[in-house]
């Protein structure tokens, strides 16, 4: 019985293993850390791989998922609680959540690898909901930004690099489909929040709405504290970069593409509503819904590409969803009945889905040592922060100049279409001068 961990191929690393090695190595930590299983191959299933999917999952919910419902907040706060404000300034609040979520990226990926799941899990399941309960008591715009860009930013940053990061250690074959299922996380608790809100604020008004979301959150978020676990050991982390990495040209092209389609992304998310407001729906309920309608189109638009992609390659796959994202978010110019706004919400909502879904099984895809996996997610989230802090103020700029939507559209289509001209490029870097090949 003695040797049974070392015949299961599992080191326990709760500071009882006898071993003197762990056991030093264990002080050291000065923390317990989860079990780590020694085999190389993923599992590819399994009670406790499905389970890190759930955790994971959870994680989508309440980091992307309160991101990609900012829409209701950007229309609520122009008509009522920052109505003083112009749309740009108002932007910026979401912009620096967004910006924060992938930017804390730098330090929560390396802390990762070095084996600080639960500190990241436990720190965000704190930041998330107090920074919901401080919406609720918010009068000012400075109030405001330090509450829901800052704390909720901050938080959901230490959970945004586990759930990623966590699932190439379980999966290999199904790698692309269990990601899909765990990046519908972020498009169902867009869903969500947003009906949370809607249908709350006209009852118990927008303090208690705000809370209650606060509530489903620290719920929520609990089911991941509870589930996940590391496979693999930490390793030591000596730098908070992999500057190999830079040399790659797999890598840099990668980080310039998905960089560019996160300045485009949020645009039609944060302005659909208002856009709607005042070309076909106008007095219309059904406006304030069109956040929720475009995350739950996102839903199927998550898990498709994550089917077609064990068919054809992930970068293939993710080439596919940005030129589809980049002709649609074309497609919204002129956009003038409600019908219309309806279904570009629909459509944006499917075709982006990909390009949350793909890009962390696109980089597993051609990272040589996945010990290195969070600290190189790390790095690209921080470039990925960085544009999804321009793009949306950019937009409103845009928009405060000219007064008209034209010129946010166009910015949108033409980052996505320049995106998918790095992806092509990937693909053939990393395939050589073949039509037909898998990537």
């Amino acid at each position: 019985m003695a040797n049974l961990p070392s015949q299961l191929g599992i080191t326990l690393e709760s500071g009882t293993v006898s071993s003197d090695e762990s056991s030093n190595r264990n002080e050291k930590q000065g923390e317990f850390t989860e079990i780590a299983i020694l085999d190389d191959d993923p599992p590819d299933g399994g009670f406790t791989a499905w389970l890190q999917v759930v955790g994971s999952y959870s994680l989508y919910f309440n980091t992307w998922g309160t991101i990609n419902m900012f829409g209701v907040f950007q229309t609520y706060y122009e008509s009522e609680l920052l109505q003083h404000m112009s749309p740009s300034a108002i932007s910026w609040i979401g912009s620096l959540q967004s910006f924060l979520l992938l930017a804390v990226g730098v330090v929560s990926g390396p802390l990762y690898d070095a084996g600080h799941l639960r500190l990241l899990l436990c720190s965000g399941w704190m930041l998330v909901p107090f920074g919901m309960m401080m919406i609720s008591v918010c009068t000012e715009y400075w109030q405001v930004m330090l509450a829901q860009a800052v704390c909720i930013g901050v938080g959901t940053g230490c959970l945004y690099i586990p759930s990623v990061a966590i699932i190439p250690q379980y999966f290999s074959k199904r790698k692309a489909l269990a990601m899909g299922i765990v990046t519908s996380g972020s498009s169902f608790g867009g869903v969500i929040y947003a009906l949370m809100f809607q249908s709350l604020l006209p009852r118990v008004g927008f303090g208690w709405a705000t809370r209650i979301m606060g509530f489903t959150s620290f719920a929520t978020i609990s089911i991941s504290v509870l589930v996940l676990r590391r496979r693999t050991p930490p390793v030591e982390i000596r730098s908070l970069l992999d500057l190999q990495a830079f040399r790659e040209r797999p890598y840099v092209i990668y980080c310039f593409g998905i960089s560019l389609s996160y300045i485009a992304f949020f645009v039609p998310i944060f302005y659909l509503q208002t856009y709607a407001l005042s070309h076909g729906l106008e007095g219309q309920t059904v406006a304030l819904y069109l956040v929720a309608i475009l995350n739950a189109a996102s839903v199927m638009g998550r898990l498709s590409p994550s089917l077609i992609a064990n068919r054809i390659g992930p970068v293939q796959t993710l080439l596919i969803s940005v030129t589809l994202a980049g002709i649609t978010a074309f497609g919204w110019i002129n956009t003038s009945t409600g019908a219309g706004n309806i279904a570009f919400s629909i459509f944006f909502g499917f075709f982006t889905g990909g390009i949350v879904a793909l890009p962390a099984v696109v980089l597993t895809s051609f990272t040589p040592d996945l010990s290195r996996l969070g600290t190189r997610l790390g790095m690209s989230s921080m470039l990925n922060g960085v544009a999804s802090l321009i793009g949306t103020p950019i937009a409103g700029a845009i928009l405060n100049s000219t007064g008209n939507y034209l010129g946010i559209q166009l910015f949108a289509g033409f980052l996505f279409l320049a995106t998918s001209v790095f992806i092509l490029v990937l693909r053939f870097v990393l395939t050589g001068r073949r039509l037909v090949a898998k990537a």
